[in-house]
């Protein structure tokens, strides 16, 4: 499965790059989103396949800090760029005619270097509550890595306090870029409703398909793992949660992107017949 989310990843990046069609905002957000899945999975599956194959499950003090700051980096980071890519349809689709004016290189490039600042400053703030509260030696985490909100249940202060900081945190970095998306997907939808042409409402509606399955699976997913185990008496419920969200999204994200689009499976052909 890794190798899978590895190669798939690789490939809309490498398809995105080498055909100047797909040289567009919504491709460009596409390969960043692919990148950061790849960073994503590789944060947690090689350790898990490690301990595999050795029969240990150990993890330093300082291992385990930082793979929970890239994990809540780069779980931001999918999050922004999600948030990103609905705006982007949503200018397509509500404001065609002045998309290409406004996605312009320089806002694509921008928005981008402000999701990445937005999710180191998450991972920092992880970072500053974690070693605030927290100071774990020879403990045992019900998980397969390092997971944030199961770090803070470790803390010597009453469950009910890390339970308001889990909230707080997921309520500030998830409350805000699902807010964007609804919103703009509840313009999306309005728009499309004035459209008269039932032909046209497919249309306008099946360009957003590929990116609103994505929006569902994250956070579907996550919203299990992360919220659920701060509420859970029994973590290790938690752990298949953990798989689909940090597995087995990332592997599906590729499928979904390149079988419900026919350009890039253009792309893909024109790169396999050149390879040939």
């Amino acid at each position: 499965m890794y190798l899978i989310t590895v190669l798939g990843n690789l490939l809309i990046i490498l398809a995105v790059s080498s055909d100047s069609h797909l040289h567009t905002p919504m491709y460009f957000f596409l390969s960043n989103l692919s990148f950061t899945d790849i960073c994503f999975i590789s944060t947690t599956v090689p350790k898990m396949i490690m301990d595999i194959q050795t029969q240990s499950t150990v993890i330093s003090y300082v291992g385990c800090l930082t793979q929970m700051s890239l994990f809540a980096m780069l779980v931001c980071m999918d999050d922004m760029l999600l948030t990103v890519m609905a705006y982007d349809r949503f200018v397509a689709i509500c404001h065609p005619l002045l998309y290409p004016v406004i996605m312009n290189p320089r806002l694509c490039g921008f928005l981008v270097l402000m999701s990445l600042l937005f999710s180191l400053f998450n991972s920092l703030l992880h970072n500053l509550i974690i070693l605030q509260f927290t100071y774990f030696k020879d403990v045992e985490i019900a998980n397969f890595f390092c997971d944030p909100s199961q770090l803070l249940n470790l803390a010597c202060s009453d469950t009910f306090t890390n339970n308001i900081v889990i909230y707080v945190i997921g309520g500030i970095f998830g409350f805000l870029p699902i807010s964007g998306i609804l919103f703009s997907y509840y313009k999306i939808v309005s728009s499309i409703l004035r459209i008269p042409s039932s032909k046209g409402k497919y249309k306008a509606f099946s360009t957003c398909g590929s990116h609103l399955s994505v929006v569902c699976l994250f956070y579907g997913t996550g919203i299990v793992e992360y919220l659920g185990t701060a509420v859970s008496h029994a973590p290790r419920k938690g752990a298949l949660a953990s798989v689909m969200y940090t597995v087995v999204s990332p592997m599906l994200n590729p499928f979904i992107y390149s079988l419900r689009n026919r350009d890039i499976k253009s792309s893909l052909w024109r790169l396999y017949s050149k390879t040939v």
